[in-house]
C-alpha cells in the first residue's frame, strides 16, 4: 500500500469529522423544522428520528479524535527535533522512522518534535505530513509529548498545517517567525496569537540568523500573555536573553534553547530544556544531560558534555540535517542519509569530522575512520523500499 494502515484510519477519521461538523448544521436545520410544526405526525416523526441519528453520528465521530481531551503537556528536558528518514528514491521511510521513535522511547526523550527544519518539512507535501504525523502518534502518543512544526510565511498554511496536526493528535505546534518578510513586532505578535486561538498549545521559534526577524523579550511577553502559548525555542544564541525573557514571564513558560553546543548553559541560567538536533543520535546522553542542567550540576553537566562536543559543533559542518542524517545512518539508525534537494547527502570532505564525533560519543564499535563512501560501511543493503533489514554498528540501535 502507498500508506500505512495507521495513515489511511488517521486520515480517514479527519474527513469523518469534517463531514460531522456539516452535518451538525443540517441538525439545526431539522431542529427548527420540528419546533416549527404544528402537528406531530409521521413527517415530524421521521425528522426527529434522523435528527437524533445525525447527533449520534457526530458524537461519534469527535469522540474518535486522538487529540479529545488527551493533550499531553509539553516537559522540561530534551525534546529532539526528529528528522524525517528517507529511501534512495526520496520516499518517506517509515520502517526507518519507527525504528527512530522506538529508540526514542527507550531512552528516555522527553518531547518529541516533529516536521521542524531538521525533519526536512519545507519539501513535504501534506499528505507526507500526515504519514509522519500518523506514525508518530501511532507510537508515541500518551508516552511523549508531540511537538509538530507548523510554521512557515503564509499564515493560512499555518492554520492548514496546524489544523491538521490538531485532527491527527499532535499536542502542540512548533510555529516559527515568519521567514524572509521580515514582519514588524506587531504582526509577530498576531501573527503567534491568531495560531494559539486555533486551540493547540503553542511553542514559539526565535532563529534570526535563518529567518532574518528577532522576536524580542518584551514581544515574547505579551504573547506570554495568551493560554495556548506555552514556551519559546530560542535560537539566538544570546545566553543573556534566558534572565531577561525569565523575569517577563510566568514560572511555567517553557523556555527551550534551540543550540545544541549552549543549551546546558541556557538551562543553568533558568531555561527549561533543549529542543535538539544531537539528540536524534545521542538521545539518552541528552536525556541526562538536561536533567543535571535543571538540577545545576555543573560537574555532572560537563562529565556528560564533554564526549557530545564534537557532535554539536560537527553536525553542523553543512546544513542542518545534512550532516545529522549522515550520523544517523552511519551510527546504524537509519537506512539512507538520502535529503531531499535542494539539500544534498553530506559532502564526503566531512566524514571524518562526523566519525570522529561519533566515535568520541561511543556511537561506533570501533575506530576505522574515512571509510569509501562508495562502499556502504555497515554491510547494509541498499536502501530501497522495504522491511527493516540491515545490520548495525552502533551497539545501542
Amino acid at each position: 500500500p502507498t500508506h500505512p494502515s495507521s495513515y489511511l484510519s488517521a486520515c480517514d477519521a479527519a474527513n469523518y469529522r469534517k463531514r460531522s461538523r456539516r452535518l451538525l448544521l443540517v441538525c439545526w436545520l431539522i431542529n427548527i423544522i420540528v419546533n416549527r410544526s404544528k402537528d406531530y405526525n409521521i413527517y415530524t416523526m421521521i425528522l426527529h428520528l434522523l435528527n437524533t441519528f445525525l447527533l449520534l453520528h457526530c458524537a461519534n465521530a469527535f469522540s474518535t479524535s486522538t487529540n479529545a481531551n488527551e493533550m499531553m503537556p509539553m516537559q522540561q528536558g530534551s525534546s529532539c527535533a526528529i528528522i524525517t528518514p528517507m529511501l534512495d528514491s526520496g520516499k518517506i521511510d517509515i520502517p526507518s522512522l519507527r525504528h527512530l521513535l522506538k529508540y526514542h522511547l527507550d531512552a528516555g526523550t522527553d518531547n518529541l518534535c516533529i516536521l521542524g527544519t531538521t525533519g526536512e518539512a519545507s519539501v513535504l507535501t501534506m499528505d507526507e505530513r500526515a504519514q509522519v504525523i500518523t506514525t508518530a502518534v501511532d507510537m508515541a502518543k500518551g508516552k511523549m509529548p508531540i511537538l509538530c512544526g507548523t510554521g512557515t510565511i503564509n499564515p493560512e498554511h499555518v492554520k492548514e498545517m496546524t489544523q491538521q496536526a490538531i485532527d491527527l493528535g499532535c499536542d502542540a505546534s512548533l510555529v516559527v517567525t515568519p521567514y524572509y518578510v521580515k514582519p514588524p513586532q506587531r504582526g509577530l505578535i498576531k501573527h503567534f496569537t491568531d495560531t494559539a486561538d486555533l486551540g493547540l498549545p503553542v511553542i514559539m521559534y526565535n532563529i534570526p540568523g535563518r529567518t532574518k526577524v528577532d522576536l524580542t523579550p518584551q514581544s515574547t511577553a505579551i504573547c506570554a500573555e495568551h493560554p495556548n502559548i506555552v514556551g519559546l525555542k530560542d535560537a539566538t544564541g544570546d545566553l543573556d536573553r534566558v534572565k531577561e525573557i525569565r523575569s517577563l514571564v510566568s514560572d511555567d513558560f517553557l523556555l527551550y534553547s534551540g543550540n545544541d553546543d549552549t543549551a546546558s548553559n541556557f538551562v543553568m541560567r533558568g531555561g527549561d530544556g533543549c529542543i535538539s538536533v544531537t539528540a536524534n543520535v545521542v538521545p539518552e546522553e541528552m536525556h541526562d544531560l538536561m536533567v543535571a542542567a535543571l538540577e545545576k550540576d555543573a560537574d555532572l553537566v560537563q562529565q556528560i558534555n564533554g564526549p557530545l562536543m564534537g557532535l554539536h559543533k560537527n553536525l553542523f559542518v553543512e546544513s542542518n540535517p545534512i550532516p545529522v542524517k549522515f550520523a544517523a545512518w552511519r551510527a546504524g539508525l537509519i537506512a539512507s542519509p538520502f535529503c531531499r534537494p535542494p539539500l544534498a547527502e553530506l559532502d564526503t570532505k566531512y566524514y571524518k569530522d562526523v566519525e570522529t564525533a561519533l566515535y568520541a560519543a561511543g556511537l561506533l564499535d570501533f575506530e576505522i575512520l574515512g571509510f569509501d563512501a562508495k562502499v556502504p560501511a555497515m554491510g547494509v543493503n541498499s536502501a530501497a523500499e522495504g522491511d527493516w533489514n540491515y545490520v548495525s554498528l552502533n551497539v545501542r540501535a
